[in-house]
């Protein structure tokens, strides 16, 4: 009786398998390393204009740092002498208490306007909508130093629109008025000013945030019979709660680094009025050529700021913590 032996066939023999291609590792190493090539000169000229000029100042803040020093460059280190000069004195305490203030009523105004100019945008129609949302874009790109020059105008004492509008009402003690030589009204328009430039980006990021919010569950707190302050405060913030902290934050750093205004508007002055921290660095660098002393303050500056900062998110994380 013959018998029949039957071959095994394996299990993968009707697998192809993956041709063989020598150096393969070597290959996967070039194609992970081209992506990283390909953005090295964007990252190393970013690090470049952002971080040298960090350094740099932290350098000419521990230097002994003046006009001569800055043709000749032989500067020589001076450790914490320029910091304790500055914090050893009345006035720059006297310019962080101006900038804290300046920037609790900026922020403050910022965001109670641009919360009611989101809610107002949110109930309109799609024209009015279009129309508010485009004057809003219109006046976030007006440029900075052209919006200043215009309230410069508005305000100026013989040819002010504003002048002329209070006598027109009545007001005859407003004729001539100078508004830039008395401290709380340059104070207040540098603050007008500045909420009036930061409305909308705030308005906007608010808004946007506002559409995302479910129509049910408005519907749902109106047949509980809650009113418009407890929606708000019961349904639409804490729904948008993240995006108005981002908001926040960045309000508050944008306030705190205000420069540009005050500089082309009153310089800091009349006296000190307008005189907050970066406008102070800068008198400080340019006043006496004093650049040791500007960037020691342009440091504590950067120091202060973002201990408010860390303070902040860690109050914002604590309380997220808390919450169910």
């Amino acid at each position: 009786m013959s018998t029949v032996r039957e071959r095994s066939v394996p299990r993968d023999a009707g697998r192809r398998r993956p041709p063989v291609t020598g150096g393969h590792s070597g290959g996967r190493g070039r194609g992970t390393l081209w992506p990283y090539l390909l953005i090295a000169p964007a990252v190393l000229g970013m690090l470049y204009l952002l971080l040298y000029p960090l350094a740099r100042a932290v350098l000419i803040s521990f230097q002994d740092f003046r006009l001569r020093q800055l043709i000749l460059g032989d500067a020589d280190f001076v450790g914490l002498r320029n910091y304790r000069t500055l914090l050893g004195g009345t006035e720059f305490w006297e310019v962080v208490r101006r900038t804290f203030v300046f920037m609790a009523v900026e922020v403050v105004a910022i965001m109670v306007l641009s919360t009611l100019v989101a809610l107002m945008t949110e109930r309109l129609g799609r024209v009015a909508r279009t129309v508010v949302l485009s004057s809003l874009v219109l006046v976030w790109a007006v440029p900075v130093v052209a919006a200043t020059t215009v309230f410069q105008w508005l305000f100026h004492s013989e040819f002010g629109i504003v002048n002329e509008t209070l006598t027109g009402l009545g007001f005859e003690s407003y004729e001539g008025y100078p508004w830039f030589a008395h401290g709380g009204a340059a104070f207040g328009i540098v603050v007008v000013l500045i909420v009036w430039q930061s409305v909308p980006f705030a308005a906007i990021t608010l808004y946007s945030a506002l559409v995302t919010v479910p129509a049910e569950l408005y519907e749902s707190a109106r047949m509980d019979g809650a009113g418009a302050a407890r929606v708000f405060r019961s349904v639409t913030f804490p729904l948008i709660r993240p995006i108005f902290m981002l908001v926040l934050s960045l309000e508050v750093i944008w306030t705190f680094k205000a420069f540009v205004q005050i500089w082309v508007m009153t310089r800091g002055g009349p006296g000190e009025a307008t005189t907050i921290l970066p406008v102070y660095a800068v008198q400080t660098a340019l006043a006496g050529q004093r650049y040791d002393l500007g960037s020691a303050a342009s440091m504590l500056t950067v120091l202060l700021m973002s201990g408010v900062l860390v303070l902040y998110f860690r109050q914002l994380f604590r309380q997220e913590g808390e919450q169910p």
